[in-house]
């Protein structure tokens, strides 16, 4: 699994993303950008920085539940 977490480039922010691939994550970064902040243009060097700062994270198992 991989992880964006918004406040690792901008200081204050929350917003994370987590999907399994690096590009996935890219992408829900940039539609954030784009939908929440007014990006209308997010350049390549934005997308770099992103990139730099996705993190891998372990995935916890999660408990049988009983029906």
């Amino acid at each position: 699994m991989k992880r964006f977490e918004s406040g690792s480039l901008i200081p204050g922010a929350t917003w994370h993303a987590e999907a399994e691939s690096e590009a996935e994550v890219v992408r829900r970064a940039v539609e954030n950008l784009r939908t929440y902040h007014g990006e209308t243009e997010v350049r390549p060097d934005m997308i770099e920085r992103i990139k730099e700062r996705i993190v891998d994270v372990k995935v916890k198992p999660r408990k049988a539940t009983k029906h």
